[in-house]
This record gives structure tokens, C-alpha cells and sequence, in this order.
């Protein structure tokens, strides 16, 4: 060696890196692979790291509601854990409603948020706020990360928690100096998680006296929620059906968790369920619940539900079992595995003899016959029948598309007229009722399934919540097709306005498509106009020969994304419906059947 010469420099590391290094690592090593977020100072270190990631596709959203619905959109169309990123202070909030509707539906989702320096925390620093406190409610956990030896642990404990026994969002809140500070990166890190063991194995003797009942129950109903689309159990409860005799609803969080084309389908029951699968779970005198929760829009008034029947209630959540209706059998577990267990037992003491529901599938048979879902295909102002569209587009893109609703009556009409005859095709915000969900949550769908058709079915209302995507959608090739039943009012609350307060609609008209001012249609705004100007092709529709080829030439185009209008008829109701407050036999068919009720 010269005299002049430099000792080697040592090998560098490649273990230590700073804190946003560390999440970025973390991330790829739990196998993500797309995230949607918005930078902002807190979170700009990150950012800085995730811009050189060649694993992860990151998608710029326009707002970070859209963020958490996109990344909720993506978990429900592919069963993968949704990843949403933003700053501290306003950007952290304008997740809350995503986080909210994710915790609501059991949806995997890893919310990481940037906060301000620990060292300002707590001193009202600019942009802070307490995300973790905010959340802790609306989360199955909230982790606030102060130092970036941390950083590995919390996420890996996260990703777990989110996508482990009954699913749902987890926030992970980093400070600005832990995403700075240095560490020495080691995977998989060690968790530890006190408390937190999710029993997916039922009781033997639960399962069996499940059966029991199950084989001794003349009026039996398979009561199918959501749980069910989450666990991925939907070939175990087809094979429990056909096997049983059993018939089957599904709610609105389960539709496709059965098929529709099934003879056992009763369809959906609730508020606005099918007379069939309303009745049915009246009538029993089983309910055996799977993943549902008996929620207040399925049971009407609770005093009233299901009278003579007894429950088995099967939930991974043991919280939700006996939390609204009394079980006679609680079955803890995973429905993959309980599933199974169930028709094992079922058919050991089945041995005995066949049970005889003959009379009640003549009943059930008779309310199919007599009470189908139906609709007036031509209504009196002379405009679209808004029920005709939504069917027509199940009808033109079939089982294999994927359909993100709105909230209000587009969603309730998209949930009964469409068939669905698989899981994952249908994805709403069930639980917490959000309007502005469907055009990201369609648009991480895409994301997550870019071969299949994804579409939005929206109202003028939901829409205007969070269209702003669209431009998301432009830049980033993401063509999702989006139906807007442009009833030119917020439609559900002016139904019930119809119904309740003697036609008085109070602040529901939206003048999107039906105020005449002069000669002109006041459209404020024009939502063709609106998805030109972001890059979309935008198509309005007014007569019902134009349904069909507006809707193929949606399905055809697929260089950018496509917006609907759909001019309906603002008079059109929900039916059937089961009025708030009262039992399920009250359930109204027709929609010339004056209600006799009154609110509770």
C-alpha cells in the first residue's frame, strides 16, 4: 500500500437505516404490494423512501377519504390487507370515516399516519393531532410509534391483528423523528401481543348440539352475514346447504356469499329484504347464524324478531354472540373450519332419519311464488326506472364483474337486482351507511383485480362526495365504469320524507338533473361535463333504448374511465320495506299499501 492510499472504507450495513427505511422494508416484507395515501410534512420522510420502492405501486389519491376507501375497496375485492398512508392533523381525520366504515364491516386495513416530532406532541404543534385517541373506538388497535427500532414490530403487529380473527383496520401513528432516526433493521421482529389470541377451533360439544337442533327444527333457517364472505367460507356453506336441505339468506354484507341461482336462495332479508328471506327468519323456529350480527336493519324491532326461534350463532367475534339476541348455542370459531365440523355432525345424527321441512319449504315456496321482487318498468313522469338500469347492467356484465355501491336506494336496488353468484363481487358500506364510498372504493377494487370489470354504481348525492378520484382513476390507468342514478335528490331520505312526513322534502332536492329553469334542465353540476374534465368519457342517458348501448359502450372502453349519467325517475321508492321501529311482519310489499305505522 502507497503512503498516499486510504485504508478501505468498512462495508457498509445494509441492515441500518432510518426509520421511513424501516417501514418501507416492513411493508415489502409483509408482502404489500399497492398503497394509496397523500404526502404531507409529517409524513414526507416516508415518502422520501417509498419513492425509490420497485415493489410497491404507490396511487396518489385526490383526497384521503379516498384513500381508506380505496384501500377498503381493495381488501374486499381481493381478501388482502388495504393499505392507506397519510400526514398528521387534517390528513390523519380525513381518514376517521374510512377507518370507521372499515371497523363496521370487518374490513383488513393498515392505516399508517405520520405525527409531529415527540417532542412537540402535546404542545398543539401545527397539524398535530391525537389520531391514536381519535381512532381507539373505531380500530381493533392503535399503535403510536415514538422511536424507529419500533417501526418493524408495530407494522408486522398490525398487518396481524388486521387480517387475523374477525378482520378490521389497524393504525399505526409514526412520529416525524422516528421516521428520521437510525436502526438496525431485523425481520421478522418478535410480537408481542398480550391478550390477543383469536380462537378459530370451536367446542366439540357445541358443534354438536348444534346439530342436534339443526336435525330436530321444522322451520330451520342458515342466517349468512358477512363473516362468511371474510372467512372465505362460501364453498363450505354451499356444501352445507346442498347436504342439509337448508334454506339460506344473506345479508347485504353476504350478498354472493351464496349463490342467487340457488334453489335454497330465499335472497336477502332486512329492511329492505326480500318478502321470502324476511319471513323466513319471522317464521323459524331455528336461526343458525353465520358471521352476522343480527343487526337492528335485519331484526327490526328486536322484541319482535324471530319469536319461536331458537339461535345457534357461529362468529369468530365472541363479543357478537348474545350481544342482540339471546344464543341457545354459541360456537366460537373460524366459519372455514366450523363449517365443515357442522355438516360432519349434522350428518352423524342425521343418521337416524331425515328430517321432514316439507311443509316448510311449501310455505317458503308459496312466498317465492307470491312475493317476488318486482318493479314499474315505466314510470309516470316518463323517465328512466332507475331499478331497469341497475339490472341492466348486472344483466350486460354478469357474475365475474365487481359492483361498489353508494348508499341510499341506488345501493338497495344494486343489492336486488343484480344477481350475484359469487364473494367479493359485491362491496358496500354496510354497517356505517357512507356515502362517497363506491367510486374509490371501485377504484381500488380495480386495483386489486385489473382484470375484472369493476363498476360504481352511484347516486347524484354519493357521488358528488368524493368524484374527484376520477382524476386518480385518469392518470393512473385505473378505467373503472361509473353509473350514476341521477335522481336529482339525496333519494332514500326523500323516500322516507314521502313516507313519514307527509311529502314535505325538506332539503333533498340536489338539482342534478330535473329543475327546469325556462326551457333548460337546471344540472348543477353536468356530471358529463364533469367526467370530461377529468379526463373520463362521460355519457347521459334519458330513454330507455339508450340503456343498453350506453352501458356496452362502458364495458367496451377501456383507455379511461367511464361516467354514466342516468336520468331516473326521482318518485321511484325501495320495496319491500320494513319500517323502522317495528316488527319484521309488518313488512310492506306494494307500494300503494299506505303505511300504518308510526317511528319509535
Amino acid at each position: 500500500m502507497t503512503a498516499d492510499a486510504s485504508p478501505a472504507a468498512p462495508p457498509r450495513d445494509k441492515n441500518v437505516m432510518t426509520g421511513s427505511g424501516a417501514i418501507l422494508a416492513s411493508l415489502e416484507k409483509l408482502g404489500v404490494t399497492d398503497v394509496f395515501g397523500l404526502p404531507g410534512g409529517a409524513i414526507m420522510p416516508f415518502y422520501d423512501e417509498l419513492m425509490a420502492s420497485t415493489t410497491i405501486r404507490h396511487i396518489l389519491v385526490r383526497h384521503e377519504q379516498g384513500a381508506g376507501h380505496a384501500a377498503e375497496g381493495y381488501a374486499a375485492a381481493s381478501g388482502r390487507v388495504g393499505v392507506a398512508i397519510a400526514t398528521s392533523g387534517p390528513g390523519a381525520t380525513n381518514l376517521v370515516t374510512a377507518i370507521a366504515d372499515a371497523y363496521m364491516d370487518s374490513v383488513p386495513l393498515l392505516a399508517i399516519t405520520g405525527q409531529v416530532f415527540s417532542t412537540s406532541m402535546g404542545t398543539d404543534a401545527f397539524q398535530e393531532v391525537d389520531i391514536v385517541g381519535i381512532t381507539m373506538p373505531i380500530t381493533k388497535h392503535s399503535i403510536l410509534v415514538k422511536r424507529a427500532e419500533d417501526v418493524p414490530a408495530a407494522l408486522a403487529s398490525a398487518y396481524h391483528i388486521a387480517s387475523t380473527g374477525r378482520p378490521g383496520p389497524v393504525l399505526v401513528d409514526i412520529t416525524k423523528d422516528a421516521q428520521q432516526g437510525q436502526m438496525t433493521f431485523h425481520w421478522p421482529p418478535k410480537l408481542d401481543l398480550p391478550g390477543y389470541r383469536p380462537v378459530t377451533k370451536a367446542h366439540g360439544k357445541q358443534i354438536t348440539a348444534a346439530a342436534e337442533l339443526m336435525f330436530e327444527s321444522q322451520r330451520p333457517v342458515l342466517y349468512v352475514g358477512g363473516g362468511v364472505v371474510r372467512a372465505g367460507a362460501h364453498k363450505e356453506l354451499l356444501k352445507l346447504a346442498d347436504r342439509t336441505g337448508l334454506p339460506v339468506v344473506t345479508t347485504l354484507m353476504a350478498r354472493g356469499a351464496f349463490p342467487d341461482s340457488h334453489p335454497h336462495h330465499l335472497g336477502m332479508p332486512g329492511m329492505h329484504g326480500t318478502v321470502p328471506a324476511v319471513l323466513a327468519l319471522q317464521e323459524s323456529d331455528l336461526i343458525v347464524a353465520l358471521g352476522a350480527r343480527f343487526d337492528d336493519r335485519v331484526t327490526g324491532k328486536v322484541a319482535e324478531f324471530a319469536p319461536d326461534a331458537k339461535v345457534v350463532h357461529v362468529d369468530i367475534d365472541p363479543a357478537e354472540i348474545g350481544k342482540i339476541k339471546h344464543a341457545d348455542v354459541p360456537i366460537v370459531g373460524d366459519l372455514k373450519d366450523v363449517l365443515p365440523e357442522l355438516l360432519d355432525a349434522y350428518e352423524s345424527v342425521a343418521k337416524k332419519a331425515k328430517p321432514d321441512t316439507a311443509e316448510w319449504w311449501t310455505r317458503l315456496n308459496q312466498l317465492k311464488a307470491n312475493y317476488p321482487l318486482g318493479y314499474t318498468d315505466d314510470p309516470d313522469d316518463g323517465l328512466l326506472a332507475p331499478q331497469t338500469v341497475i339490472e341492466r347492467i348486472g344483466q350486460l356484465s354478469g357474475p365475474e364483474a365487481i359492483y361498489a355501491a353508494g348508499v341510499g336506494q341506488h345501493q338497495m336496488w344494486a343489492a336486488q337486482f343484480i344477481k350475484y353468484e359469487r364473494p367479493n363481487a359485491w362491496l358496500n358500506s354496510g354497517g356505517a351507511g357512507t356515502m362517497g364510498y363506491s367510486v374509490p372504493a371501485a377504484m381500488g377494487a380495480k386495483v386489486a383485480q385489473p382484470d375484472r370489470l369493476v363498476w360504481a354504481i352511484d347516486g347524484d348525492g354519493c357521488f358528488q362526495m368524493t368524484n374527484q378520484e376520477l382524476a386518480t382513476c385518469t392518470i393512473n390507468d385505473i378505467p373503472i365504469k361509473v353509473a350514476v342514478i341521477n335522481n336529482s335528490s339525496l333519494g332514500m331520505v326523500r323516500q322516507w320524507q314521502s313516507l313519514f312526513y307527509d311529502g314535505r322534502h325538506s332539503f333533498t332536492d340536489l338539482d342534478t338533473g330535473h329543475t327546469k329553469v325556462g326551457e333548460q334542465t337546471r344540472m348543477i353540476p353536468d356530471f358529463v361535463k364533469l367526467a370530461e374534465a377529468y379526463g373520463a368519457l362521460g355519457i347521459r342517458v334519458t330513454k330507455p333504448e339508450e340503456i343498453d348501448p350506453a352501458i356496452k359502450l362502458a364495458i367496451e372502453t377501456n383507455d379511461r374511465p367511464v361516467v354514466i349519467d342516468f336520468i331516473v325517475s326521482r318518485d321511484a321508492m325501495v320495496w319491500p320495506m320494513v319500517p323502522q321501529g317495528v316488527g319484521n311482519s309488518q313488512v310492506q310489499y306494494a307500494r300503494d299499501l299506505a303505511p300504518t305505522w308510526e317511528e319509535e
